[in-house]
């Protein structure tokens, strides 16, 4: 099924850069000389080999070189990288203003170009500009819209008889199965910070927002704390699922990789996690079928909620060398094919929608959630400063070590935002 759907992709991606160098866009054959430097997370580099090799094929002159790291790398470098002036001509950002190298972060250090003149500045939705836009003008490329849920093995999940669970109860009784079937449920890699999050990000969409929709605007307004609402059964329900065996059985010595080769060696059913992980999966094992659900946190199937919001975004170094080239990248990154060549096996949607992209089947229940209302942002695209997010990897990890309790992290939670 989805070696098909890839032919079936190149088909059209192979039709739409036709109609693009046609018509002189992105990929005109006057495309200029010069090399491109790129940094990108290293969990989308499936999608941006695939996009920079189209591009390098409509712009022949043109060399891109990517480097890749992980999240932390990426957030504690980029923002040095910018102030000294060693930084790449296109890179990662995430969307909102949670994290060091987020939109509005760097943006207020006058580190990004403004891209509201390209083209697709003007189709980016509604839902989606508060995330890539300051003060009117655009200053990423969306690149995705993902989604945070339990991504499994459908093999594994055969093997030891189990069926997607939806409710709280039922994801219990799978955890038992699993430890009946010899595997664990979920992998789990909080040796690498980013990787804290995650878990109680999918829990707490049920938790908090099912119930207050309005929860970060009353965050914001002082109206509400981290203490005080649904986030503290969010960390009670990642501590239980922990204590019930449903995770690997030292989480805090285990890595994002070795987590990803747990599920595709068939060690655990699955891993919770963003929808891209998918493309992870798949590189080291192809032949897994893979699928995913939206992780209940209540006994109520109706009140379960997904995380799902822009991903991955791309800006434009404000100082680059080489602004122009990078400009034409960005532009091309945000067109219907580049949109597609983006997300066509990356377990992703296009962030600005086309008719022409088919959805990897994977992301059904995400699409699901989509359509009827029932996504939330990720949490840390609401905060307003990095320290949240840091705050919140090392609460975690102090949490499963045992050098603090659930107080403990909500208190520092609470802390961290009102220095914001």
């Amino acid at each position: 099924m989805r070696t098909s759907r890839r032919v079936r992709a190149t088909v059209m991606v192979t039709s739409l850069a036709m109609s693009l160098s046609a018509c002189g866009g992105s990929g005109s054959a006057s495309a200029d000389d010069g090399t491109l430097k790129i940094t990108a997370n290293v969990t989308d580099r499936s999608a941006m080999k695939t996009v920079v090799a189209a591009f390098e094929r409509e712009n022949p002159r043109v060399k891109v070189v990517v480097t890749y790291a992980d999240t932390d790398q990426l957030q504690s470098s980029l923002p040095a990288q910018l102030s000294t002036g060693a930084a790449p001509d296109v890179f990662t950002v995430w969307p909102g203003y949670g994290n060091p190298a987020a939109v509005r972060t760097l943006e207020s250090a006058g580190r990004l170009a403004d891209l509201s003149g390209l083209e697709f500045a003007r189709r980016v939705p509604e839902d989606t500009k508060w995330v890539t836009r300051v003060g009117g003008a655009t200053y990423a490329v969306p690149a995705n819209y993902s989604g945070i849920g339990a991504i499994y093995s459908k093999k594994a999940m055969r093997d030891i008889g189990g069926t997607t669970p939806e409710t709280w109860d039922e994801l219990l009784q799978l955890c038992d199965k699993a430890k009946a079937g010899g595997k664990v449920l979920f992998a789990l890699g909080i040796e690498t910070p980013w990787v804290t999050q995650l878990v109680d990000y999918a829990l707490a969409a049920t938790t908090v927002y099912a119930d207050h929709p309005e929860f970060a605007t009353e965050m914001g307004n002082g109206r509400a704390t981290f203490a005080d609402s649904g986030w503290r059964k969010a960390l009670e329900k990642y501590v239980e699922l922990d204590e019930r065996g449903c995770f690997s059985s030292d989480p805090s010595g285990t890595s994002y990789e070795t987590s990803i080769q747990d599920v595709a060696e068939g060690r655990a059913v699955g891993v919770i996690h963003v929808a891209s992980s998918t493309s992870a999966i798949t590189a080291t094992a192809p032949e897994l079928r893979l699928a995913m659900f939206a992780l209940p946190a209540s006994n109520n199937a109706a009140q379960t909620h997904m995380p799902g919001a822009v991903s991955a975004a791309y800006g434009v170094n404000s100082d680059s060398d080489n602004k122009e080239l990078a400009m034409k990248f960005a532009a091309f990154l945000g067109s219907d094919i580049g949109q597609i060549l983006y997300n066509q096996d990356s377990g992703t949607l296009p962030a600005i929608p086309n008719d022409r992209f088919t959805a990897d089947p994977v992301l059904k229940e995400l699409v699901a959630h989509q359509k009827a209302g029932t996504t939330v942002p990720f949490m840390d695209q609401l905060w307003p400063n990095p320290k949240v997010q840091q705050e919140h990897f090392i609460q975690i990890q102090k949490l499963f070590s045992g050098r603090t309790d659930i107080d403990g992290v909500l208190a520092a939670l609470d802390e961290a935002y009102q220095k914001g």
